[in-house]
């Protein structure tokens, strides 16, 4: 049975890679996918051993070679499949033009969860974006300047089936409903580059932490107006039920890219603020010129 949308927990949108300070992810292979006591997953040993074989999949992954393919259990498919019931009206009520676009064109089924090598080929072949597996957080400035080169480093596990509408990590849902979705754009594959372009072009650390908020309010938490309705383009927004029917409370302030760069967020919340487009075309031409003259 699904959860009504406004009992859902607020973590199953989060994308913590922003939210956690260089130095603090681990690169230790022993240390990767260590669970805290609260995770949900913390007290299956089926699940933690799982996730410690995606791990290492992705640890001895070198880009260019065949993505590997993750062992996923009839208990997480039944995930995918609970959680795309919830989002498929979601997206038909909050989501962008571009995005439902997208998601027509990558065709993912709904009965299982796809395997990262799939969704790379169809994302390529539209955009020219690749996917490659990560083992889990990587440190922010990775992530982003990764973007540079057309590349979206993706985790493949999926979050614990006890909990299907919540996950305390950006998981296979979040990065596949949300992000590969968007990188089939290729305006918003190209977004994505000028971040990347841009993050290398920057050099102290408020600069970055500036332009990763811009990014925050933008390709994760994104929202354009279509005929008078607010409607996503952020993957955070679009990876998640909740978020999404919860968007409509936020304060809608004007696309600003300086103001965003200056405005807190809290990840592990429904956003309070969101900044707003007057359509896609304009969205895109504002972003990309202040990336631009970055």
């Amino acid at each position: 049975m699904l959860i009504e949308t406004d009992q859902l927990p607020m973590a199953d949108h989060t994308d913590l890679r922003l939210a956690t300070p260089e130095g603090a992810v681990s690169s230790d292979r022993n240390h990767i996918v260590v669970l805290d006591p609260d995770h949900p997953g913390f007290s299956d040993q089926q699940y933690r051993v799982r996730r410690n074989q995606i791990a290492q999949l992705s640890l001895g992954y070198q880009p260019g070679e065949p993505i590997p393919e993750a062992p996923y259990t009839a208990d997480e498919h039944n995930v995918w499949r609970a959680v795309w019931q919830a989002l498929a009206p979601a997206h038909e009520a909050h989501a962008c033009a571009e995005y439902l676009s997208c998601v027509k064109k990558l065709d993912f089924p709904r009965d299982r969860i796809p395997q990262l090598s799939e969704v790379n080929q169809r994302v390529e072949a539209l955009s020219g974006f690749h996917l490659e597996p990560v083992a889990g957080l990587v440190e922010p400035r990775t992530f982003l300047d990764a973007l540079a080169s057309g590349t979206f480093l993706c985790t493949q596990y999926i979050r614990h089936h006890s909990t299907p509408f919540y996950t305390p990590e950006p998981d296979v849902i979040h990065e596949l409903a949300g992000h590969a979705v968007t990188l089939a754009s290729q305006r918003l594959a190209e977004l994505n580059r000028s971040f990347g372009r841009a993050v290398k072009r920057t050099k102290s650390p408020e600069a970055f932490d500036r332009l990763s908020r811009v990014y925050w309010f933008t390709i994760e938490f994104g929202v354009v107006l279509e005929e008078g309705q607010l409607k996503a383009y952020g993957a955070g927004l679009l990876s998640s039920a909740g978020e999404l029917a919860a968007m409509c409370n936020s304060e809608l302030r004007p696309l600003d890219p300086e103001a965003a760069s200056a405005q807190g967020y809290d990840p592990t919340q429904y956003q309070k603020v969101l900044f707003c487009a007057e359509s896609f075309d304009a969205m895109f031409q504002t972003i990309e010129e202040y990336l631009t003259a970055w």
